[in-house]
């Protein structure tokens, strides 16, 4: 088992990898507390247990840069200390930045803490990784303290404006790669300084606020599913819903349209992504359908009830008729240029789920009625 502990454990990232962690066959987690660097004997404790440390505890902002610098190198300091007099080398992995290289205290403080832990490392015999980080980002950072990112999604999910300072090209890591990445280090045991962590993506912050934007309009406020083409944009989209507050979001109403037949609500609709999912529940007897498609892709579901599905190609007089039960949930997909219903034939209602694909122009017809 690889014991491993977290300097920074409640924090944004320490939070994500304490959890990475929890589902490893192979991991044995060392808990941490901020509180363990104000007790010596504590900290002590801790080092001695972990046979692999990664360091993130930092403070990133205040007012005097400072007041930043001064914390940043003494955490690091006093990590050294407790494993100097545990005597100990557990390999460590510290998280630098890659302002690094430029000219400000925070990223001062990175560098020297980095070569504080490579003189350590030199000297004990130690394995050490200088992990240098891009922007992390992900769900759940502390707006106005993680990143852009964290900021511009909770102001649009708590009915503020995001305000762009500088709009510049930024290179980011999802947290969850990044988690995934320092697990990587410590099983392959690799020893490294500065070793510099591959950015899952790069853009503009302008680039990143529409996107958020786009979300905010389909999502937020419509409930469409947008459309997510690359994994980057899925991470984003999940770190932008980690900063909805759900107790007061949802549930989300649907507009439910009934009739003499039943009801009709869509569940889901995707954004040029793959339509609508529906449900509807059918009194018997009830007919629904008598129409055909040129380009539309449909499923029916049966979930509950009796029903009959009926096909017929146009111009053609030949019926293809299907009947499923809801006591063994079942499908019919309907081909293009086919009419087709579903009727309830049973003494119940009739519960149907629909999936339409619509990869099309919606302002431009496909459906066409004709009876089956």
């Amino acid at each position: 088992m690889l014991r491993i502990g977290i300097t920074g454990q409640p924090g944004f990232v320490g939070t994500h990898l304490f959890n990475l962690l929890g589902v490893q066959d192979d991991v044995e987690r060392i808990p941490f507390k901020d509180e363990y660097f104000a007790d010596e004997n504590t900290l002590r404790a801790f080092v001695r247990q972990c046979d692999a440390i990664v360091h993130l505890a930092a403070m990133n902002r205040h007012p005097d840069p400072q007041v930043i610098y001064g914390t940043n190198i003494q955490l690091v300091k006093q990590l050294i200390a407790a494993m100097e007099a545990e005597n100990v080398t557990p390999h460590v992995l510290f998280s630098s930045s890659t302002q690094e290289e430029r000219d400000n205290l925070y990223g001062t403080s990175k560098r020297e803490g980095r070569e504080l832990f490579e003189a350590w490392a030199k000297k004990s015999g130690a394995k050490f990784t200088g992990c240098v980080i891009p922007n992390v980002f992900g769900p759940y950072g502390r707006p106005n303290y993680n990143s852009v990112v964290a900021t511009f999604c909770h102001k649009l999910t708590h009915g503020e404006q995001p305000e762009i300072q500088v709009d510049g090209s930024i290179k980011l890591i999802y947290v969850g790669d990044l988690c995934r990445e320092f697990l990587d280090i410590i099983r392959n045991g690799e020893s490294a300084s500065p070793r510099p962590i591959p950015h899952g993506a790069e853009c503009k912050v302008s680039e990143l606020l529409a996107t958020f934007e786009r979300f905010k309009a389909q999502y937020f406020k419509q409930g469409i599913i947008p459309e997510l083409p690359t994994k980057f944009d899925v991470q984003l989209f999940n770190t932008f819903c980690g900063y909805i507050d759900h107790k007061q979001f949802f549930p989300f109403d649907l507009k439910l349209n009934t009739d003499q037949r039943g009801t009709f609500v869509e569940l889901v609709k995707l954004d040029n992504i793959g339509g609508q999912i529906s449900f509807s529940t059918t009194v018997p007897g009830i007919t629904r359908g008598n129409h055909y498609h040129t380009r539309k892709i449909e499923r029916f579901a049966v979930i509950k009830g009796k029903a009959k599905i009926e096909l017929r190609k146009v111009g053609c007089e030949e019926k293809m008729i299907f009947e499923l039960d809801g006591s063994q949930p079942s499908f019919v997909d309907m081909p293009v240029w086919h009419t087709h219903n579903i009727t309830n034939v049973g003494d119940e209602d009739l519960y149907t789920v629909f999936w339409i694909n619509e990869f099309y122009n919606p302002a431009d017809p496909d459906t066409f009625f004709e009876e089956v």
